[in-house]
């Protein structure tokens, strides 16, 4: 009977799938949307499941072979335990489940299991020092409340500026008419908007901020330098701790190292792997639950 380890890299923007068979060999790989749990468990776990579907197909496999999966799950949102809880009370159709956090997940695989620590900086963010089997972690409380140095921060910074350039209390800037655009001029839209914006929703945003401030946008500069300092922040949390071996991950974290003190830039080392080759690492080992 075939065993397949199947690794998932889920956030607030997107969950990825990784199948590998018993050999580690590539089966395929799949994505889908968000996978946070603390936005929803069986929203996660119906992403979970398309994202596993997805690159099932690629492989050649079909649900009957979900029976067959031993699944790892470094999933943002799993380090608040009544959401921890919720979700693995779901009923799945795989041979097992693990579940820990997607910081954690990341820290396992780009130190490839030894000691080391990471800095997430997605849509949300969160550092993690593993040493000696135990986690020492900063931020990552989700947003709005924690998650500085990540997307969805940035993007509210820029709501909140658009509306006071809006207001004739700051000076536009061509980011802030690229946001105003987006919303057809109308602040009543970003208003309604923003009732039931999500973390993504706002994360959207953060890739124009970097765009605008390689242009010399004022704002855009302004925004960029406040997410360094708070990853900054972050980094020196994680030293004082004892980490001298950080890892910069995510979409936001990958692009803010030149934004970065000089000092703290020399603690920051390449990945040796990815989230899901981490998720991949703990898959049908019940000692890496987080709780």
């Amino acid at each position: 009977m075939a065993i397949y380890h199947v690794g998932i890299d889920g956030g607030g923007t997107s969950c990825r799938a990784r199948i590998r068979d018993a050999e580690q060999n590539l089966i395929g790989e799949g994505k889908s949307g968000s996978a946070n749990i603390m936005l929803g468990a069986a929203a996660a776990m119906s992403s979970i499941i398309e994202a596993i579907d997805q690159a099932a197909q690629q492989g050649g496999l079909s649900e009957i072979d979900r029976a067959h999966m031993h699944v790892g799950l470094a999933l943002a949102g799993a380090e608040h335990k009544g959401a921890w809880l919720e979700f693995m009370a779901l009923s799945h159709p795989f041979a097992s489940v693990t579940l820990n956090t997607d910081a954690y997940g990341a820290c396992i695989g780009a130190h490839n299991g030894d000691d080391g620590a990471i800095m997430i900086g997605g849509t949300g963010s969160c550092g993690i020092y593993l040493k000696g089997g135990e986690q020492h972690v900063v931020g990552g409380r989700e947003f709005p409340i924690s998650d500085q140095g990540g997307g969805a921060v940035m993007g509210l910074r820029l709501i909140q500026q658009v509306l006071l350039a809006y207001d004739g209390i700051i000076d536009k800037t061509p980011l802030v008419e690229h946001v105003l655009n987006h919303f057809d001029h109308d602040v009543d839209a970003i208003v309604a908007w923003s009732k039931g914006a999500i973390p993504k929703d706002y994360g959207q945003f953060s890739p124009a901020i970097f765009e605008y401030a390689y242009q010399g946008d004022l704002l855009a500069i302004s925004l960029l330098k406040q997410t360094a300092a708070d990853i900054e922040m972050f980094l020196i949390a994680l030293n004082r701790r004892g980490a001298s071996r950080i890892c910069l991950m995510g979409s936001i974290a990958e692009r803010i190292k030149a934004w970065l003190s000089p000092p703290v830039q020399q603690w920051i080392v390449d990945a040796q792997f990815d989230a899901i080759e981490g998720a991949l690492m703990f898959a049908g080992k019940p000692e890496h639950n987080l709780y």
